[in-house]
C-alpha cells in the first residue's frame, strides 16, 4: 500500500481549520461547491465534480485536531482508501498534516490525485486565511481532461 503525504501551515487557529473541514459550508469553500450530506460522525458527504465524484464517511472527529474519513464510493482507486487530518496549534498557525492513504498501488490516476489534493490543501489555506478558497469548479486545473470535463458540465 501507498500514500500519499502532504502539509500546509495555515495562519488560524486549528478550529478555523477544523471547520472548514467538518461542515458543508466549509467543505463547499475549498474543496467543491457540490457537496452534500452530513458531515457528523457516521455521516456520509457526497462530494462531487464535473468529472466524478466521491462519497466519504466521517470516520473520526476530534474538535481542533483530527478528522479521518473513509471513501466508500467513488474510483475503484479510492474506494476503502482513507483521508486523514492531523491539525496542530502553533501559535496561532496550524500545521495541517494531510494523508490520503492505503492505496493499493501507485497508479498514474494517483499522480493526479496527489498534485490535485495539494491545490486544495492551498484552497482550504485561502478559505480559513482570506475568505475565499478555489474550490471546484473553480479550481486550478492541472491536466487536459480536467479542463474538457469542465467545459462540458
Amino acid at each position: 500500500m501507498v500514500d500519499i503525504l502532504h502539509q500546509v501551515g495555515v495562519e488560524a487557529p486549528a478550529q478555523q481549520v477544523y471547520d472548514a473541514l467538518t461542515t458543508l459550508d466549509g467543505l463547499r469553500g475549498w474543496w467543491t461547491d457540490d457537496t452534500t450530506g452530513s458531515a457528523d460522525v457516521g455521516g456520509i458527504v457526497e462530494f462531487r465534480f464535473p468529472a466524478g465524484g466521491f462519497d466519504m464517511k466521517v470516520f473520526d472527529s476530534t474538535p481542533g485536531e483530527h478528522v479521518r474519513w473513509e471513501v466508500v464510493d467513488g474510483p475503484d482507486e479510492w474506494i476503502g482508501t482513507t483521508i486523514d487530518w492531523a491539525l496542530r496549534d502553533e501559535d496561532g498557525w496550524t500545521t495541517v498534516n494531510f494523508t490520503h492513504a492505503g492505496w493499493r498501488e501507485p497508479v498514474e490516476f494517483m499522480h493526479h490525485c496527489s498534485t490535485k489534493w495539494g491545490t486544495y490543501l492551498v484552497s482550504l489555506k485561502q478559505l480559513v486565511e482570506d475568505g475565499r478558497g478555489a474550490p471546484s469548479p473553480r479550481d486550478v486545473k492541472i491536466i487536459r481532461w480536467e479542463v474538457e470535463a469542465a467545459a462540458a458540465s
